[in-house]
């Protein structure tokens, strides 16, 4: 069993840059691959960025080069690192854990955080 917690997202200006983190539950949070999708109204749930246990890391295309998946297993935490932020990236960011390989699907993702709201005012 694995626990998600993310403590925050936040309103930050087109142009700005924010960071979250997810802190994981567990001690084989080093076996586990994460991801960051997010969701806004009216739109379904999309991957963001995704990270294997050992490290490899796959983006979707309308945020390559802006953000930034990483993991620390020393703190069962993993970071998404938002850079250049535009309104179109307004939405609620949740983190996933699915065992070693990343996927595309939120479907194939076993646990979950709550979410966190992020907006990107213009």
């Amino acid at each position: 069993q694995v626990q998600l917690v993310e403590p925050g997202g936040g309103l930050v200006q087109a142009g700005g840059s924010l960071r979250l983190s997810c802190a994981a539950s567990g001690r084989t949070f080093r076996n586990y691959a994460m991801g960051w999708f997010r969701q806004a109204p009216g739109k379904q749930r999309e991957l963001v960025a995704a990270i294997s246990s050992g490290g490899a890391t796959n983006y979707a295309d309308s945020v390559k080069g802006r953000f930034t998946i990483s993991r620390d297993n020393a703190k069962n935490t993993v970071y998404l690192q938002m850079n250049s932020l535009k309104p179109e990236d307004t939405a609620v960011y949740y983190c996933a854990a699915r065992p070693i390989y990343y996927s595309g699907s939120a479907k194939d993702y076993d646990y979950w955080g709550q979410g966190t709201q992020v907006t990107v005012s213009s």
